[in-house]
C-alpha cells in the first residue's frame, strides 16, 4: 500500500487512541476486530489482553461482541492491520489523561 494510504490510516486511527469495534474472528494468537472500515482490520494479540497472568484463547470475548481497544501500532503491508491493546493499563492511559506535576520553581 502507498504511503498516502498509511498516512491517512494513521491520522484516522491515531496511536494511543481508543477505538471501538466488534470481535470478528478468533485465532490462536489473538482476535481480529471489525472497526467498521472496509480497508483496515484491527488485531489484538494474545499478549495484549492482560497486564499480569496468562491469557488463553478460551478467555477471548465472544465473536460479535463489542470491544474498545487502544491503537498501539500498524502492520504496513498487504494485511492492512492496526494493532490494538485491551490491557487495563493501556486502556486507563487512553481514558484518563493525567497531567504530570510541574516541577517546583525555585523561589
Amino acid at each position: 500500500m502507498s504511503n498516502d494510504f498509511w498516512n491517512e490510516v494513521k491520522s484516522k486511527y491515531r496511536f494511543g487512541e481508543l477505538i471501538h469495534g466488534k470481535v470478528e474472528y478468533h485465532a490462536p494468537f489473538g482476535i481480529f476486530v471489525d472497526i467498521g472500515d472496509a480497508n483496515i482490520r484491527g488485531i489484538v494479540q494474545i499478549t495484549d489482553f492482560v497486564d499480569t497472568g496468562d491469557m488463553t484463547p478460551e478467555m477471548y470475548p465472544d465473536i460479535g461482541s463489542p470491544i474498545g481497544a487502544v491503537v498501539i501500532g500498524y502492520t504496513e503491508d498487504k494485511r492492512n492491520q492496526i494493532w490494538l491493546s485491551v490491557k487495563p493499563s493501556v486502556l486507563q492511559k487512553a481514558l484518563v489523561h493525567l497531567k504530570i506535576p510541574a516541577v517546583n520553581e525555585q523561589l
